[in-house]
């Protein structure tokens, strides 16, 4: 508990920044489960695949397996291949960190890390907290998951046409996600034609092979000739990168002062219920020395007056010695 209050607001932002992606992943997650369905899950097994998968393109791989009964093999290998790209997701967060973090959160960001949710942790200031990356995961990952079982129990609810209508609408988020930057980059113009045509051709050409080995086999290819062909090149710094990084710093002080004043208020109460023993003790501590200190004065007053009448009787010895 003590943990979770340190890093309240790290957790509450990232809770926060995940709910608008939660309620995508929603509607998305829907028409998985309606495919889930057509491949004869359950509500529970959509809801698990989900939840322990995460990922869209790697989960509807995977049902498009196990709809064609193809061996637990060719299941590993296009869902390694669909999520690959969360490989290099995990290698670039892992930079955000601080370098002293734990591995125990290394291993839980990466692997519950999806797109946009790695969207919106690359874009916080360095080092990066691990708990915004567990606030945004408490709300976006249920989400995703009920949304499949939803979607299969739908699908046996619902008539079989409006079924089959849902079921495009997991192509319709494909081509949203391909569409945007196919417009502005021509590279990806270029091999999302390439992809379609191959995989035209690779269905009359490679049909003895199952339709997951021809993912495999044409992802392979095609992410090949494209890292060869076109790598993405290193841009050097900009005045606008600098102005972002020190925006970043900036952030980053802020958020660690309003920790730390959360801290200070956390310990308040506790320095004021060690102060008050105290006081007590030193209140009896000044009733027990102000006794001794009359005391000790009183004997010293009257060893002085001893002291006095012994002189005295001294001279008047000697004076009536004097005298005689």
């Amino acid at each position: 508990m003590r943990v979770l209050y340190k890093h309240r607001i790290a957790l509450a932002n990232g809770a926060r920044d995940g709910v608008p992606i939660g309620l995508g992943y929603f509607a998305v997650a829907f028409s998985l489960g309606i495919a889930a369905r057509n491949a004869g899950l359950s509500a529970v097994q959509g809801f698990f695949l989900s939840f322990f998968g995460m990922a869209s393109a790697g989960e509807y791989a995977a049902i498009t397996v196990i709809a064609a009964n193809a061996p637990y093999v060719e299941m590993v290998l296009v869902t390694l291949i669909a999520n690959a790209r969360y490989l290099l997701m995990s290698f670039a967060l892992s930079q955000r960190f601080d370098p002293d973090a734990p591995l125990r959160h290394r291993l839980a960001v990466g692997y519950s890390i999806t797109d946009e949710l790695f969207g919106i942790a690359v874009a916080q200031p360095k080092p990066l907290n691990p708990w915004y990356c567990y606030g945004s995961y408490l709300v976006a990952i249920p989400c995703w998951a009920t949304g499949t079982a939803v979607g299969v129990i739908a699908g046996n609810v619902l008539p079989g046409r409006i079924v089959s209508a849902l079921s495009v609408a997991l192509f319709g988020m494909f081509l949203a996600i391909v569409i945007p930057p196919a417009k502005t980059d021509k590279v990806i113009r270029l091999f999302v034609a390439l992809s379609f045509g191959a995989s035209f051709a690779a269905s009359r050409l490679l049909a003895a092979l199952s339709g997951g080995t021809r993912t495999i086999l044409l992802t392979l290819i095609l992410s090949g000739l494209a890292a060869a062909l076109f790598p993405i090149r290193d841009e050097p710094e900009t005045e606008a990168n600098a102005n972002q990084n020190l925006a970043e710093l900036k952030a980053n002080a802020n958020q660690n002062l309003a920790e730390l004043k959360a801290d200070t208020n956390s310990k308040q109460p506790e320095s004021k219920m060690d102060a008050n023993p105290n006081r007590p003790e030193s209140k009896t501590d000044a009733k027990r020395n102000q006794p001794e200190s009359k005391a000790d004065a009183n004997t010293k007053q009257a060893e002085t007056e001893s002291l006095s009448d012994t002189g005295n009787d001294t001279v008047r010895k000697e004076s009536n010695t004097t005298d005689a």
